[in-house]
């Protein structure tokens, strides 16, 4: 998830080298580093602490018969049961009950292991402390000794910040790989943020694909779902990797004049596989809204 408390509402001049080519109108993108994130983290499906034996002796059938994914009306019991308790871990801010259920190798697709995994918690259940997490489990499979489940996590909460209350919503999906007792690595799938503050911020609607192929273009709609009237609607796009870097290094960011309908942009993915954050802010009279979705290269 992104971490957008750095942002900056000034106007800025139209700057040529923003990484995203204006499809409708144009804007301006000021490129500072990332607007952080604020991670994407319990939506580890709750396998961590079922064991692969337990499985195979409750469905009766055999590891090499398990290999297609599973649906949730058949998982087992213990599953399901774990899926509570781990949210209840990050419902109560437990931390070591949290990192209870990694293991000390733990991998994850953007660059985090357990120690930088923990300290993102950290940082986030300080600025958010009563986040509420509800994980739905998709599927689970069985490959050789391990176990791999499939989720999708929301989690929404509120902040206040220099007398200002800001909402955040994020669901993410995500598949976790456990062996034993602990999760040994999670790959994020898809992931949408928005962050919204002001009695009357804009209705965002986004039109993003979750993947494309290197050096395929794609579009980026970013609609205001209802009638400015006479407000102003000041905005940008930003776009930036992936990374353990931009996790903990959040930018600011300048807005320029837009029309009421919103921001539509063409990109082109990079030439290598990676993790895009795609973001856009969008701010009226009544209040600004923030809305990060990932988008995934692939070969």
């Amino acid at each position: 998830m992104r971490n957008f408390l750095n942002l900056m509402s000034s106007i800025s001049a139209y700057s040529p080298s923003k990484p995203l080519a204006d499809r409708a109108f144009p804007f301006a993108c000021t490129r500072g580093r990332a607007i952080g994130s604020f991670l994407l983290f319990l939506t580890f499906a709750g396998a961590s602490a079922l064991h692969p034996d337990a499985v195979g002796a409750q469905t009766g059938r055999s590891v090499a018969s398990q290999i297609q994914a599973q649906t949730p009306a058949n998982a087992p019991a213990q599953l399901t049961k774990l899926l509570t308790e781990i949210d209840a871990a990050a419902n109560r801010r437990d931390i070591k009950a949290v990192m209870a259920f990694y293991g000390q190798n733990f991998t994850h697709s953007d660059g985090l292991n357990s120690q930088s995994l923990e300290k993102a918690l950290k940082q986030l259940w300080e600025r958010y402390p009563s986040l509420n997490y509800r994980t739905e489990l998709k599927s689970w499979k069985s490959e050789g000794s391990a176990i791999v489940a499939e989720t999708i996590t929301t989690i929404s909460g509120s902040h206040k910040q220099e007398g200002r209350q800001l909402n955040l919503k994020a669901t993410i999906r995500s598949q976790q790989r456990f062996e034993g007792e602990k999760i040994v690595s999670q790959e994020i799938l898809a992931e949408q943020t928005q962050l919204s503050s002001g009695n009357n911020p804009p209705t965002i609607q986004v039109n993003l694909p979750e993947q494309v192929q290197v050096g395929q273009e794609y579009h980026f709609d970013a609609i205001v779902r209802e009638p400015i009237g006479d407000d102003i609607l000041i905005g940008t796009v930003l776009e930036e990797p992936v990374s353990e870097k931009t996790l903990f290094n959040p930018s600011e960011v300048e807005l320029e004049l837009l029309p009421s309908g919103g921001i539509f942009k063409v990109g082109k993915a990079p030439a290598a596989p990676n993790n895009r954050w795609i973001s856009a802010v969008l701010m009226r009279q009544g209040g600004i809204t923030t809305i990060t979705q990932r988008l995934r290269i692939v070969k």
